[in-house]
Order: C-alpha cells, then structure tokens, then sequence
C-alpha cells in the first residue's frame, strides 16, 4: 500500500539574522491528533498584520531546536522495515535557498550527518548481520553476500550530471520498453562494439568504503551564488541507494555487455537488407523505382544476418531475464530494497501574485539566476502535479512534464508499492516570510490532496 507524508522543518535562526528577529509561527493539531496546520504571521512592515493558516496537511511539524536525528527517527526509521522487504520509499527536501534542505537530506562536513547517511549506515547494520550469518554457517557462496549499490547525480535543465563519474553529462531519454533512461557517453569498443554508458552505479561492501566514495562524489556538486544564499544548490541532486549482491552486480553488467555486442549485429543486418534491396531496383523516369531485371535480391543473405541479430537480442534477453530472476529469487529479502533521498534546488523564485508577501520588494535577479528558477519552478511544479495523481490513484500521472519527474518515475510506479515524504525546510527569519509562506503553500496542497493519509 503506498503513501504520502508531507512534514515541514523550522530551521534556527543563523547568528546574522539575529538582530532583525523572527515572525511568529504556530502549529495546531487537527484530525484527532494525527495532522498539523501551521499558522505564521508577517511582522515586518510590508507584511504587518498578514497572516496564513495552512489546512491540516503536515504528518509532523519539527521545531529549531530538532535535530536530524530527530527527523530521521520520525520519518525515516518507520518506512525502513518496507525497504527490507525489497520496497522503496523515498524522501524529498522542498523549499528556499538556505533554508535547510541539504543540511536535512546530506548534512554537512563536521556538523551532524544527514538522513542519507544515517540511513545507509542502518542497511548496513542489516547487510553486515546477514553476511555474518553466512560465515558462520560456513557458506562458500559468496554470490549471496550483501553490499549496498548507490548512484548519485544531479538534474541541470535537461541534463543529468553523473557525480559519481567525473561530472559527465547524461541524457535523459524514454526509451521503447517505457522506461526512462540516463545514459552517458558511446563508447567505440574492439570488434565494431559500441557501448552506451548507463549512469553508475558504485558497489559498496562496507560503510567505510560507502562513506568515502559519497563525500568524494558530494564535492563535484554544482554550487552557485544566489540572491538568498551564497552557496546555493542550483540543481536538484538524487541519490539512490539499494541493496545489491555480488550476483545481482555481475548480471547487470552481463546486461550492458550483451548490450553492446548487439549493436554491429543490428546495424550489418539493416546494411545487408538496405543493400540487398537498394540492388534490386533501378530508376525509371519520373522519379519513381521498379525492379531491377539483371539483379535477383538474395533472400538467404538478408534471412542470415536476420537469424544472427534475432540470436544476440535473445541474448540480450535472457541476460536481462537473469537479473530479473535473481531479484524475484530472494534468497535475502531486502535485496533490491531502494532508498531514494531527492535534495531538491531552491525555490525561492516562486512568487503566488495573490499573496500579500508578493507586494514585498523583488529579489534582485540576474540574468542567469531568472533561466535558472524558470527551470527550477518547472520541476518543482511538475512534481508537485506527480504526487497529487499518484497518491489519489488518478489514471493519468504527468511524469513527461519535466526532466525532474521523468527520472523519478520508476520509484513512483514501482509494482510493490511504495512510501514516499516531503520535507518542507522553512525559515523563520522576518526577511524570508515571503519565501516560507510559498514553501508551506507549496506543502499544503500536497498534503491535503485526497487519500493522502
């Protein structure tokens, strides 16, 4: 049974917002207990006397003095136990720049770690218990032994940027089988094969390893100088993490070489048969073709080279049957357990031109910064839509509508179901009510949708 949670975090005053103060913010309870609204009022003079109450949409309202710990206990630690039984949940960090989502979903260098790392050192808890149970029966399989897999990029307009591969562009692309792929550069291999480079994947056996290789990934991140913050996200980055064995790593790769062998098979057959058919016709006045009289089309030519692709796309199938039967097989059953953590770019260009915060002072914007947060708003509206149809059950889902929900799609439509939370990150201070107001918005019409809860 799926579900959607929306909760919002008030993040602390920072030490130069002290002096112009905070606004006030309230939460009330509502339906017996189990949601949240919030209400805040404006106190500065553009916004004096301006309140908004949000309906009751928030699953939880966490405080400045809460800690990442916290929020993890709250929200992470109760879908765990659906991601050891092979399922997937999924958690998004909305709102403005500075406003705490990386703190939230990544955490920061010396400071306390965030949700993604708190959590993998959890499945790591659990992977290193079940690869112990095999030492101690003694069981030489080693294909069964557990790691975690993790793939980390960040969305930049149209493109994906693979942190985990030097920052290489890829390309975001539907491919015939209706899923989205990310894939990077075409590799010219020996013997005529050509490869696609699917975005990585790193395979991790021990948290220690899983730790190094996300911080060296985490600082190709893109960062920029906004308006509002100066080491502002202006990407949205996605990581993903899932639980993987030696098995499971080795067929998928299985998957990309039988891939590639498959492309000279394919393109001589489309030679033989353009050719064989380019030969048995000639030109006749008026610019059409009728059949050649001194050329007989060499059927057998066109039926072998036929038979030989039909015989490397059944290979690639049964490669791809493979790793569909190792993950159905699970002899583990967290194996192909997937977390995914999206730290969303900021949004603090959304302006709702009904709101009194709205006749405050515009943020002075340069050029770069306007293109940036048309795209931003893009993805973010676009997602918005997404998970209002998928926590209603509509029959229609607007995955299409921006790179952002294409790449996420999977984790939405997966056939087990699956738990996904929006962590709204707002701020207090008195000069970002206008950008909080927008966030908490922005929640509650996610969180009032019907069947949410």
């Amino acid at each position: 049974m799926k579900s959607m949670f929306v909760v919002a975090r008030w993040r602390p005053l920072g030490e130069s917002e002290s002096e112009q103060g905070e606004f006030s913010h309230t939460t009330k309870l509502a339906n017996g207990g189990f949601m949240s609204s919030i209400s805040i009022t404006g106190n500065q003079t553009a916004a004096k006397n301006q309140s908004w109450t949000s309906p009751a949409a928030f699953r939880e309202v966490f405080q400045p003095d809460e800690n990442n710990k916290d929020v993890y206990n709250a929200i992470v630690i109760p879908s765990m136990p659906h991601v050891l039984e092979g399922g997937r949940s999924s958690f998004f960090a909305y709102g403005h720049s500075g406003s705490g989502k990386t703190h939230t979903i990544i955490g920061y260098e010396n400071n306390e770690p965030g949700l993604c790392l708190m959590a993998a050192w959890e499945l790591f808890d659990h992977v290193t218990a079940w690869n112990s149970r095999l030492d101690t029966n003694n069981t030489a399989d080693n294909d069964k032994r557990l790691g975690l897999g993790f793939s980390l990029f960040e969305l930049r307009k149209k493109s994906a940027f693979d942190l985990l591969n030097n920052h290489k562009e890829c390309h975001v692309r539907q491919g015939a089988d209706g899923k989205v792929h990310i894939r990077g550069e075409t590799e010219m291999l020996e013997g005529g094969k050509v490869r696609v480079c699917p975005i990585v994947q790193k395979y991790c056996w021990t948290f220690d390893e899983f730790q190094q290789n996300i911080t060296t990934a985490l600082a190709r991140r893109s960062v920029g100088s906004s308006s509002v913050h100066d080491q502002s996200s202006r990407t949205h980055a996605i990581l993903e993490l899932e639980i993987v064995c030696s098995s499971l790593v080795e067929a998928r790769q299985a998957v990309v070489e039988r891939q590639s062998e498959l492309v000279p098979v394919g393109k001589r057959a489309t030679d033989i048969m353009v050719e064989e058919q380019t030969k048995g016709v000639v030109p006749v006045p008026g610019g059409s073709w009728a059949p050649n009289p001194d050329y007989t089309t060499n059927q057998k030519r066109i039926d072998a080279a036929e038979a030989e692709k039909n015989e490397f796309e059944a290979r690639v199938t049964a490669a791809e049957e493979k790793v569909d039967a190792i993950l159905k097989d699970r002899f583990a059953f967290c194996l192909g357990g997937k977390m995914v953590f999206v730290d969303l770019a900021g949004a603090e260009y959304h302006q709702d031109k009904s709101s009194p915060a709205s006749r405050q002072p515009a943020l002075k914007q340069t050029p770069q910064e306007r293109q940036e947060g048309q795209q931003i708003n893009t993805d973010l509206l676009a997602l918005k839509e997404v998970m209002r149809a998928w926590s209603t059950n509509q029959p229609r889902i607007p995955f299409r509508s921006s790179t952002l929900t294409m790449v996420l799609r999977e984790h939405f439509m997966a056939s087990d179901g699956g738990h996904s939370t929006m962590i709204v990150t707002v701020s207090p201070s008195s000069d970002q009510y206008a950008a909080t107001l927008n966030s908490l918005k922005y929640g509650s019409l996610v969180g009032v949708a019907k069947g949410l809860f």
